[in-house]
């Protein structure tokens, strides 16, 4: 079997639930005494080695986002111990980073610098990037001017053409028209189909099917099952 290229050892993750910001303000000096906690995830333990597509499948609330969250850098275990190997492209939220008062190239350089990449390397995609977006002049614009579904297609052509070794998917993403999008899943099964590894959330039996080869359902933050996608939508829909 191929190296693991993100590994969950005893993960748990727990948030502080606040009233509202006073609260969190007062929290500051109380070292979160008496706060209320929320316990997103409960000892999560897996591999997912190169190249694997794996569907992350569960309720809302189940724990999927917390788990993204963790794999990407954007949030931390408060146990356990995790481990990623490999540059990850997440298409997530896809306008996190952009400057308002900046171009759409500026950003492509911007974004370019928050995934990592030196210049020179954003430079080598850069042109791949504006072709992939089609924003035609607007592409030289403030982002300011653009509308939300501009920032969305910018957005997954700089994160599907950094050349990632980890891809994270979410379903419920939405970049654009009809013909964008078929687009964007083409692209998808291009870098599959190139032996990087998938991460793919959906409620979808026929979309993880055709993108995965194992699925990984969470239940109220523990892993009910991982293997199959058939039978892990088996045991997704026992408990609706």
């Amino acid at each position: 079997m191929s190296e693991a290229v993100i590994k969950f050892d005893h993960v748990s993750k727990e948030y502080f639930l606040y009233k509202n910001d006073k609260a969190r303000f007062k929290a500051i000096f109380t070292n979160n005494r008496g706060v209320k906690k929320h316990r997103a995830l409960t000892d999560i333990s897996f591999e997912i080695h190169k190249g694997e597509s794996v569907g992350i499948i569960g309720r809302n609330g189940a724990g999927k986002s917390t788990l993204l969250k963790m794999i990407t850098g954007v949030s931390f275990a408060t146990s356990g111990e995790i481990t990623v190997n490999g540059k990850v492209a997440a298409l997530l939220e896809l306008t996190a980073g952009f400057s308002n008062d900046m171009t759409g190239r500026e950003n492509i350089y911007l974004k370019g610098y928050l995934l990592g990449l030196e210049n020179a390397a954003v430079k080598q995609i850069e042109e791949n990037i504006v072709e992939f977006a089609n924003l035609g002049d607007y592409i030289d614009q403030p982002v300011r001017t653009y509308s939300s579904g501009m920032k969305m297609r910018l957005g997954f052509a700089i994160n599907i053409n950094i050349k990632p070794d980890i891809l994270v998917i979410d379903e419920a993403l939405s970049v654009g028209d009809a013909q964008f999008r078929k687009k964007c899943e083409n692209k998808i099964k291009e870098l599959r189909n190139s032996g990087i590894t998938v991460l793919f959330v959906s409620h979808s039996v026929n979309s993880v099917n055709d993108t995965c080869d194992r699925a990984i359902y969470l239940c109220d933050g523990k892993i009910e099952y991982d293997g199959s996608v058939k039978e892990a939508f088996e045991h997704y829909n026992l408990k609706k």
